[in-house]
Formats: structure tokens, sequence, C-alpha cells
């Protein structure tokens, strides 16, 4: 058992630290909770569903449809892909504003992903049924189907994603720090704001452990089409729905909070209209004379704006979200190009979630805890900066790759320009294996900037608005995905390169902005302050 374990699992005294005591002895995060283990499972089960889905609709899209290029798809090339596929994931990170909404203010977390989760199933049977080979290949059955299932299954997913990150926080209940004593008599304090940590890290790890569904669906694509793969994903997603009915009974679950959302959006209208964060206080506008009533009171506003100071960081997330996108569109396009040996264009995406699965325990075990022991802050706004950087690096890779596309033959700076006597396209004569750095890199970047976001958003927003501060987190997906969208006439041959370069350059930049602007938050004592220790 390791030190960190040790503690965890610790006699736990109650008394709360000094100041002195929280300077001196060492922080430690705890066991996570069995029911925390059991939404994780769901999130990993929806999360193979969606994975094992998108992943193939950069192909499914853009293959012809007499299946010269592999598998039957719907024709609308490498362009129309790009478009149809970042459209995709706009809608799925815009749609999480209703599903915080209707949990926020009607059914509570619990309840909205449960609904969710039938409307979720509903666009999968869709998009299966629409892809089989009798529908696929044929008029404009397909492509309808598929226009259908997204937007359906956008729905769903906008209502699971803004709830189930915070659902699993909630299973963890301490607030404050607490004294404990290891096994072996070292007084340790018990960190809530480590354990958040390690709960979202590992909801992260479970999040790609089921992307790993690309290391099968893509075999499916090729071998026998992609209906099989999409109905595998069904019946994944219907497996976790089943566990999150069963475990109803061990989860907390928190109660719906009345009209928090839509009072949130009142409060901050009447800020930008008056140039003043306090203009929505009942006492504020005591002062000014006026006698409206409100909803609210000067705590749910003096929350607010802790939550709306605190997440100014998530302005600059779209430029992240741009390059994070680039892996399950452009990359699989990239790789079409190559020389696959056998291995699915698609498949490469695999590396990704098995660079977090292997990095996760390395950086909790290992890493993390180095770096509280050597007195080494590593506060979330540091992270979120390697993040950028580390995507950027990404991108600069993907760029050199492009460049020794063009460089091979024997279509050199037009990939697949020629088909061999069976009428199958000849690609260039590089091995698909030379993208992996891309992924990995994409993927650490993700535990940094991605898994932090998570826990930034949870951490900083007031009990009342976990939801809704997730939802404008998520949200800042989906404007990657419409500045994505802004970048689809660049995916072609060669401007892509272009594309590569300019996301190499805007993340690094992105990554200093942050670091010069929002440095100030890594004051020790704030960051302590603000998450209540």
């Amino acid at each position: 058992m390791s030190k960190e374990q040790d503690a965890a699992a610790a006699h736990t005294d109650g008394e709360e630290p000094t100041l002195e005591e929280k300077h001196t002895l060492r922080h430690v995060g705890e066991y996570l909770p069995a029911r925390v283990w059991l939404v994780a499972v769901v999130e990993l089960c929806e999360r193979f569903t969606y994975y094992g889905m998108q992943g193939l609709f950069q192909n499914y899209v853009s293959h012809k449809k007499d299946g010269s290029e592999g598998a039957k798809g719907l024709g609308l090339g490498h362009v129309g892909a790009t478009g149809l596929n970042t459209f995709f994931q706009f809608w799925c990170y815009v749609t999480p504003l209703l599903g915080a909404v209707i949990a926020d203010q009607y059914l509570g977390r619990y309840n909205t992903i449960l609904i969710f989760c039938g409307v979720y199933m509903i666009g999968i049977l869709v998009l299966t049924i629409t892809s089989l080979p009798q529908f696929v290949g044929k008029g404009d059955i397909g492509i309808a189907g598929f226009a259908t299932a997204v937007i359906i299954i956008g729905l769903g997913t906008g209502g699971i994603k803004s709830n189930v990150a915070p659902l699993i926080a909630d299973q963890y209940k301490r607030k404050k720090m607490a004294i404990s004593t290891t096994k072996t008599g070292e007084r340790v304090i018990l960190d809530p704001a480590i354990t958040i940590q390690k709960i979202y890290m590992y909801f992260y790890m479970a999040i790609n452990i089921g992307c790993l569904s690309l290391m099968a669906t893509p075999f499916m694509e090729k071998y026998k089409g992609f209906w099989t793969a999409y109905l595998l994903c069904f019946c994944m997603f219907l497996a976790g729905t089943l566990l999150l009915v069963l475990g109803k009974k061990l989860y907390v679950v928190t109660p719906p909070q009345g009209s928090i959302i839509t009072d949130a959006f009142k409060a901050i209208f009447m800020m930008i209209r008056a140039r003043n964060m306090n203009a929505p206080k009942p006492s504020f506008q005591a002062q000014i004379g006026s006698t409206r009533t409100f909803n609210w009171d000067d705590k749910f506003i003096e929350e607010l704006k802790r939550a709306l100071v605190a997440c100014k960081v998530f302005c600059v997330y779209p430029i992240y979200w741009v390059c994070y996108n680039q892996f399950s569109n452009n990359f699989i396009s990239q790789a079409d190009q190559m020389e696959g040996h056998g291995i699915p264009n698609d498949f490469m995406q695999n590396f990704d979630p098995v660079a977090i699965i292997v990095m996760i325990p390395i950086l909790d075990h290992l890493v993390y805890p180095a770096l509280r022991k050597a007195g080494i802050p590593f506060p979330p706004i540091n992270r979120i900066v390697l993040g950028f950087w580390v995507v950027s690096c990404a991108m600069l890779y993907a760029t050199i790759v492009q460049h020794f596309i063009y460089k091979a033959g024997p279509c050199y700076g037009h990939p697949g320009c020629i088909k061999d006597t069976n009428g199958v396209v000849v690609r260039n004569n590089i091995h698909i294996a030379i993208q992996t750095p891309a992924y990995i890199l994409v993927g650490i970047s993700e535990i940094f900037a991605s898994v932090t976001g998570l826990e930034y958003a949870y951490t900083k927003a007031p009990p009342s608005m976990k939801s809704f501060v997730q939802a404008l987190y998520l949200l800042t997906s989906a404007f990657g995905s419409a500045l994505s969208e802004a970048f689809t006439p660049l995916v072609g041959d060669p401007t892509i390169m272009w594309l590569y370069c300019g996301l190499t350059v805007g993340a690094f930049l992105a990554g200093c902005f942050i670091w010069v602007v929002f440095h100030k938050y890594n004051d020790l004592e704030e960051e302590m302050n603000e998450l209540g220790i």
C-alpha cells in the first residue's frame, strides 16, 4: 500500500486543522466511495457509445456509396464529413444548457440523466436502422437518417453531460479539511480539494476506457458495415442505463433548486445593463430608491459573482477545443491518405485514450504526491496552461506529418488521385503509425486542460449552480466547434497544413495569455479560501 493509500485508509480524528497544521502537515486525498465508481461506470458506457459512433462519422459521411473507399458511406466527401462532424460536436455542447436548466430547476440531476438516456437510445436506433446496407447506398434515406439521428443524440448527450460530472462529485460528502492519523502514526490532513481532483481524474479515465470502443468499431465498420458498430454501441448504452436504474438507491441525489438558472441569467443581464456586478443585489437596488422585488438575496448575487469571476478562464477554452476536435475528424482523414497496412484509418484514435489511461495513475500516485511532498504547487491554472502548450505540440506534429505525406508518392500533394485495378484508392507511401505521437500528445493535454476544467467548474460553482456552471464550461466546446466550422474551407489539400500550423501558434499563445492574465489565481492563500479550505 502506498503512503497516499495508507493515509486514505487512516483513522479520521474529525478535528479541523489549524493554520499552522495546514502548512506543515502532509495533504492527502481519501479513498473514493463505491458510489463514485458506479457513476463512473455509467459514464464509461455512455462514452463507449458516443465515441464508438462519433469516431466513425468521418468515414461514414465521406466514404463513397459504391464502397470503393471501404464500407459504403453517404458519399459527401472529406469537406462535407468534417462540416457535419463539426456541427454534431457543436450541437452536443450547446444542448447541455437545456439539460442544466431541466436538472437544476425541475427534475434534479438523476431524473434528468435518466430521461435523456431514453432520448439518446432513440437516436442510436434511428442511426442503426438507416445505416443498414439496403438504405445507406440508396437515395437520401441514409443522409436523412443521419441528420435526424445526430439531432436526437445531441439532445440526449446534452441532458447527460451537464449533469453526470457534478453528480459524481456530489457522491463525495466531505467539504472541509480534517486531521487524520495513518496506520504508521503520521498525522495528515484529508484535503477535499485533492479528493475532488482525484475524482475527476478517474472519472476522465473511465471516460477514456469507454473511448476504447474504437478498438472494435473500426474493424466492425471495415468488415461488416457501419450498422454493426452502431448496434454494438446501442447495446452498451442500454447496459449503462440499466446500471443507472438499478443503482438508484446508492446515489447521493440532490433535489432541484427552483428557478436558479433563469434567476442567474436575469441577474447577469442586470449586471451587463448597469455595468455593475452589484446591480442585481436587493440592497443595492434599495440604495438607489428602487422598489422592485427579486427572487434572490444578496448572498445569491455574491455566489454568482464568484462563479463568473472564477470562470473567466473558460473564455479561452474554445481555442483548445478547436485543436482537440482535430483528432476525431481531420486526423482521421489524414490517416486515410497513408498506407494502413491492414489498420483502419479511424483505429489510430485509440492512442488518445490509451495515453490518458496510462498517464492518470502515474500522475495520481507518483507525480502529484511528489510535487506536494517537495512543496511545489501545481494549481489549476498551471495545469490548464500546460494542457494548452501540450496540445500546441500535437498540432505542430500534425503539421510535420502532413508535410511528409505530401512528400511521399505516388500522389504527393494530391492524395487519393490514383485507383488500383480493383477501383480502390491508392494511399501515399507513408505508414499510418507515424500519427501515433499526435494522438498521445492530445491525450496528455486533456489530462491537464480538460480534466482540470471539469474540476474547476465544480469547485468554483455555488452549490445551487453546479450543473449550470458545468454547462457553461461545456459550452466552450460548442464555441470551439463553431470556430472549427469556420475553418472548414481549409481542410482540403494542401491548405490543411496552414490550419495545423495556425492552431499550433494559436494554442501556444492562448496558454501564454492564460498564464499572464490568470496567474494571480495561483496565489496559494486565495486558492485555499476559494475552495473553502
